[in-house]
């Protein structure tokens, strides 16, 4: 084991840059932020930066991931993109590793009688055997054939290696939140295709939303996939950086992420491991920034009827930095204080105030994205210029067209609200009549039998009008909460338009306290029909109509 460690820790030649060049940092770049590992190993770190100043951000942190041409899992979304930690002057950043996990780093804190004892892979049974440069590639290969587990298990061995009360030495350039330093973790799917997709620069370059970080034409100098790599896992580094200065993020081994397979990210069935990247077996037509897949934790072997820890051959890990969101009381107190002015202002626009489960909502948002590309496509060709400012003269048409289709729609989802708030209302007001009428016909029952009749009739016409009332509320629940998904500006201007009108009293009334459900849901993306209801019948209470 030892002596592995010494191979790996002799320097390489040909590049004269700091940090110094090694086999744990084969590309080292400006900006490298490298920790300790045990027995002189190295893992190597980079920063990237996300949009906008605060804890909580602004509009400039919601981004949209996923690709409408990709598989069925990877459906346009809009998220936000949060880092882990922030800088002096209020910008905020996350940390991802600069390299695949590599079975050198694995064997650095667990041990290579771990690795033998864990790995599915037949080459790892080779180690103890090599020597030379066939030892140094075979280390600097990404850890693959583990399991989930396995990995759970480094990051939990090498976090206590960091933290070890007795050498506070390995943690001083642990990035840090309120003085407390982070941790080792997996990286979220969003942070993972952020980065994959560029970061900043490619959101200001107008380059975010393309299909891969690079020209197509050069997969081959960036990735290990199936067409230059046949299924064989290759040392890390040896393609070209990606913008931020990372390596692999496409190709070779695919990465396992914190989170649990869901086919939306945010939402559906939770199942095993999301993995992103691609890898070795994936071809080179298929890579993109947005490719994910499940890998399952538990697997059922059917030949052998029983389930299996998951190992694959292409599947491997990256590391990230992560923190707490709660350090410190003092940093919870400015967290909460600065929730009140997000809360008031900016979190209705937010994807957790808000969704794009409105197609027309998602056709304008896409609609966004081409006028950077445009205007790179026009810099880049200025003999194509002319043309293209046709096709973004149709590109405006197209939006005024949304623009008006979303007013129009808003509008209509009101009114439809309107209605169903009107009906309840109605029947809300014939069950307090009832109720009285009822009251009366029980009282005459005790006196005489033959008011029995009278009681029942009453009762199976209340009972009829609750399922009426129950439907009504049901339906204007469902209308509300389509209306909290468009933008404020059509909101309001569906109301105006509507309070324009000439409204009868109760539809007026109704207007009022839809207003009231609508701002609501909007601020708490959630409905309370207990409560809705309970606000329709106090605001209707003795209500008569003129």
């Amino acid at each position: 084991m030892l002596f592995c460690l010494a191979l790996l820790m002799a320097p390489l030649t040909g590049l004269a840059e700091v940090p110094p060049q090694s086999v744990f940092n084969p590309r080292p770049a400006a900006g490298d932020l490298i920790l300790p590992m045990p027995d002189g190993a190295e893992m190597v770190f980079r920063s990237v930066s996300v949009p906008g100043q605060g804890f909580w951000g602004d509009r400039d942190r919601v981004i949209q991931i996923g690709d409408a041409s990709g598989g069925i899992f990877e459906g346009l979304q809009r998220t936000q993109i949060s880092g882990s930690f922030a800088r002096d002057d209020g910008s905020w950043y996350l940390v991802l590793g600069k390299y695949e996990l590599t079975r050198a780093q694995y064997i650095a804190v667990m041990g290579l009688e771990t690795l033998l004892e864990t790995s599915g892979d037949p080459q790892v049974r080779e180690l103890p055997q090599l020597r030379g440069r066939e030892l140094r590639d075979a280390l600097m290969q990404p850890l693959a054939y583990v399991s989930h587990q396995d990995i759970q298990a480094f990051l939990r061995a090498y976090n206590h290696w960091l933290f070890d009360p007795d050498h506070p030495e390995r943690r001083a350039r642990l990035p840090r939140v309120d003085g407390v330093p982070g941790f080792m973790r997996l990286p979220t799917e969003e942070e993972w295709e952020y980065v994959a997709r560029g970061g900043m620069p490619a959101l200001e370059a107008g380059t975010f939303n393309d299909r891969l970080p690079f020209p197509t034409r050069q997969a081959n100098e960036y990735a290990w996939h199936l067409d230059n790599a046949r299924h064989e896992l290759r040392p890390v580094g040896l393609r070209e950086a990606d913008g931020l200065g990372f390596h692999d993020l496409l190709g070779n081994v695919q990465e396992m992420t914190s989170g649990l397979f869901r086919p939306e990210i945010w939402q559906g069935k939770p199942g095993g491991v999301a993995v992103r990247g691609g890898s070795v077996s994936t071809p080179a037509s298929e890579l993109r920034s947005s490719l994910r897949a499940e890998l399952d934790i538990y697997a059922w072997n059917a030949d052998a009827e029983r389930v299996e820890e998951r190992r694959s051959f292409n599947t491997g890990a990256r590391l990230a930095i992560g923190a707490n969101v709660l350090v410190s009381s003092a940093q919870q107190a400015r967290i909460e204080q600065e929730y009140e002015a997000y809360r008031e202002d900016l979190r209705r626009t937010m994807p957790v105030g808000r969704t794009l489960d409105n197609l027309v909502a998602q056709a304008s948002v896409q609609l966004g994205t081409v006028d950077p590309i445009l205007d790179r496509l026009m810099a880049q060709n200025p003999d194509l210029v002319e043309p293209l400012r046709a096709v973004q003269a149709q590109m405006d048409r197209a939006r005024e067209r949304l623009e008006l289709a979303q007013r129009e729609s808003a509008r209509s989802l009101t009114q439809d609200a309107a209605r169903n708030g009107v009906n309840l209302s109605v029947y809300l007001s014939r069950l307090a009549r009832l109720d009285d009428t009822l009251g009366r016909a029980r009282r005459l029952a005790e006196i005489s039998t033959r008011y029995q009749d009278q009681v029942d009739a009453v009762e199976r016409s209340i009972h009829d009008l609750e399922i009426a009332a129950g439907e009504q509320l049901r339906g204007y629940q469902d209308k509300v909460a389509e209306l909290g998904d468009y933008e404020p500006q059509y909101i309001e201007h569906a109301f105006q338009v509507l309070d324009a009108t000439e409204l009868p009293p109760r539809e007026r009334l109704v207007m009022e306290v839809l207003r009231e459900h609508v701002d609501v849901f909007s601020e708490q993306r959630r409905s309370d029909p207990q409560v809705w209801m309970q606000d329709f019948r106090e605001r209707f209470e003795g209500f008569e109509d003129n």
